[in-house]
């Protein structure tokens, strides 16, 4: 995929999560002030925890391409260079099998769920834990990506910065 292509799905993927926090937070404040009205919308409570389960998954995608993973690399800087390499070969790995997990568990939970219906809303309870295959793609792409190019590169000096945090 062409740089062009990539920045315009990351932007894509910004906007998405940017919509999500609207809605989020346009029906928490719906079901605030209808529960202040004396007449509460029993939906909206619902709709919020599949808004908010939405939002987070949209944010790990944001932040997983943005390599947004924490990382403390005091340590890490201090090795040499075969063993930093090996260790930044295991944070991408890791990074690789969780997001093939996350994937593979959402798959399995839609399936298990689409034939129940939320209690609230007239819609499937799959809905909730579609996101979360996404999310693992994702992330395992963007880890398989990295690993590639981190395999492709000498090690990058790196100034010593007690403060530093990745």
């Amino acid at each position: 995929m062409t740089q062009g292509a990539l920045r315009a799905v990351d932007r894509l993927f910004e906007a998405i999560a940017g919509l999500l926090v609207v809605a989020l937070l346009a029906t928490v404040a719906l079901g605030i002030l209808t529960r202040a009205e004396g007449d509460p919308l029993d939906w909206t409570d619902e709709l919020a925890r599949f808004f908010m389960v939405w939002l987070a998954m949209f944010g790990w995608i944001v932040s997983s391409r943005r390599r947004g993973h924490v990382r403390i690399r005091f340590f890490k800087d201090l090795l040499p260079p075969p063993l930093w390499r090996l260790e930044e070969a295991a944070i991408q790995l890791g990074m690789v099998v969780l997001g093939a997990i996350v994937s593979w568990f959402g798959f399995n939970l839609v399936a298990r769920n689409w034939d129940l219906e939320a209690t609230s809303l007239p819609i499937s309870m799959a809905w909730m834990y579609v996101p979360l295959i996404p999310a693992g793609v994702v992330t395992m792409l963007q880890g398989l990506a990295e690993l590639v190019e981190q395999m492709r590169r000498p090690r990058p000096e790196m100034v010593r910065n007690e403060s530093t945090i990745e």
